[in-house]
């Protein structure tokens, strides 16, 4: 199938040309004509599939064919959870409608509000913009949702979280009750899907992939070790592995800088992404990051839905993150548009409830092994179902964005004699990824002999607290992010 046989008008087909886009992807040929027939969607499918080309496209054709905007009017909204994402939709409508005489523009929190009101007087097609931001223009007088045509929730799993549920109540209430309303995510949970319910009308649902799955492209592993222990692991293994670019994702912003500083101590270049930045500056960490003069981006979940990083071949888990369909978002960042990637993160005793909660999301057992010299003194308990562990195998820990480096090592060590009445783990050494030296011991999951009492995984979602808020904080006082406190503070 082409995009001419998806009935776009002609200046958009010489965009995509002069884009070097060939053929639609999946969710582009499912989602293309719901859009353009007016249908509200909801739209599940992996990072790097084209998602926002999916709606960005048909949107703009309407826009093109149906009317002209007002004075401080908004024909199409689109609502994202974080700044980089804004930047990164914005970017793609402004792209995509390079051929259309239409008005684009990007509101978040973290910057000047002035030249954002400057830009509304005129009237705008689409405005891509966080929700504190946009309430505090709604606030302001300085923006009218009276031609609104088109409402797009992007990353609708995180903007449908509780901590953006009081936002969304507001804006929603602002909004005419009839549009047409988009849902476009990677991941739904049941709770999101009930959720969506009252904003959806007949919407089509669109399911491209196995859903809250990760990226098959992406070679995920993991390596037990202390808390305490982790800066020192992750610096042998930088080493140790060769490891290139590595985007890095922690759990605070205190966190990332205590790295970023640990590592700069140690004549590595790194620089860090999180919400205690201005967003120039944030900007300024990414484009260094992606012109190669920084070799280690430090994020903390601000970053995981909005960074788009052509070819990364590695992300690293310094911390697990407390909601399990971050996971996704964060190793998404890798193996993108069909490239090979890889995943690993570095586990303590005190996430194992979050690591079983991710794969029982993901549907799949991480691959673990442990570093000689680093293994856990508080052991990280066994995540595999009860009768379900996998057969012993021997293992090859995937280069990143490569292959795999070949045959697993000579001389494995034969496991330790079997307790009374059990097994023992498989323990088969295994190389690593960018080097020929042995990363260390794989171990095999136990087949546990039934026994009442067990712990259960939790559920897949996690709690809901705790998320990254918009980038742009709301209430009394001014803060970094340039808005108002508004419960839950700004982002990651």
């Amino acid at each position: 199938m082409t995009f001419q046989a998806l009935d776009l008008i002609d200046p958009l087909l010489r965009t995509l040309g002069g884009l070097g886009y060939k053929q639609p992807t999946p969710v582009q040929k499912q989602a293309i004509p719901a859009v353009l027939a007016g249908r509200d969607v909801m739209a599940a499918a992996q990072t790097g599939t084209g998602k926002t080309a999916g709606f960005a496209l048909p949107i703009l054709q309407r826009l093109t064919l149906d009317g002209v905007t007002g004075p401080q009017c908004v024909r199409a909204l689109v609502l994202v959870p974080t700044r980089e994402l804004a930047e990164q939709v914005f970017e793609s409508f402004r792209s995509y409608g390079g051929n259309l005489p239409l008005r684009s523009a990007v509101a978040y929190g973290g910057v000047d509000i002035a030249p954002q009101i400057a830009k509304l007087r005129k009237g705008l097609d689409v405005l891509v913009a966080t929700p504190g931001r946009l309430i505090d223009l709604h606030d302001q007088g300085a923006i009218s949702f009276a031609l609104l045509q088109t409402l797009v929730l992007d990353e609708a799993d995180r903007m449908l979280d509780l901590g953006f549920e009081r936002d969304l109540d507001i804006l929603l209430e602002a909004l005419p009750k009839q549009r047409q309303t988009l849902l476009f995510s990677a991941t739904f949970s049941d709770e999101i899907r009930r959720l969506a319910k009252g904003l959806l009308r007949d919407p089509v649902q669109i399911q491209v992939a196995a859903a809250n799955t990760a990226v098959k492209t992406v070679k995920q592993w993991l390596v037990t070790t202390d808390k305490r222990r982790k800066p020192e692991l992750f610096l042998h293994l930088l080493g140790k592995l060769g490891w290139g670019q590595a985007l890095v994702f922690v759990k605070t912003r205190k966190g990332a800088e205590a790295l970023v500083k640990e590592l700069q101590e140690h004549g590595l270049t790194a620089d860090a992404i999180h919400g205690d930045k201005t967003q120039p500056a944030r900007l300024r960490a990414l484009e260094r990051f992606k012109r190669k003069e920084v070799q280690l981006l430090i994020a903390t979940d601000v970053a995981a839905r909005g960074l788009d990083i052509e070819a990364l071949p590695l992300v690293v888990n310094f911390d697990l993150p407390t909601v399990a369909e971050d996971y996704i978002h964060r190793i998404g960042r890798t193996g993108r548009a069909g490239l090979e990637g890889e995943a690993v993160s570095l586990v303590c005793a005190d996430e194992v409830d979050m690591l079983k909660a991710i794969e029982t999301l993901t549907r799949q057992i991480v691959p673990r092994f442990e570093e000689a010299g680093f293994e856990a003194d508080h052991r990280v308990p066994e995540t595999a179902p009860k009768g379900s562990a996998p057969a012993v195998q021997k293992l090859t820990a995937p280069r990143a964005g490569g292959k795999a480096a070949g045959k697993p090592a000579a001389g494995a060590k034969r496991p330790a004699a079997a307790p009374a009445g059990g097994k023992t783990p498989a323990r088969v050494e295994a190389r690593p990824a960018g080097g020929s030296e042995s990363l260390g011991t794989y171990i095999a999951p136990e087949k546990h002999s039934k026994s009442p009492g067990r712990d259960r995984a939790p559920d897949a979602g996690g709690p809901s607290s705790g998320r990254p808020r918009d980038g742009g904080s709301r209430g009394g006082s001014t803060g970094p992010s340039g808005g108002r406190a508004r419960g839950g503070g700004s982002a990651g």
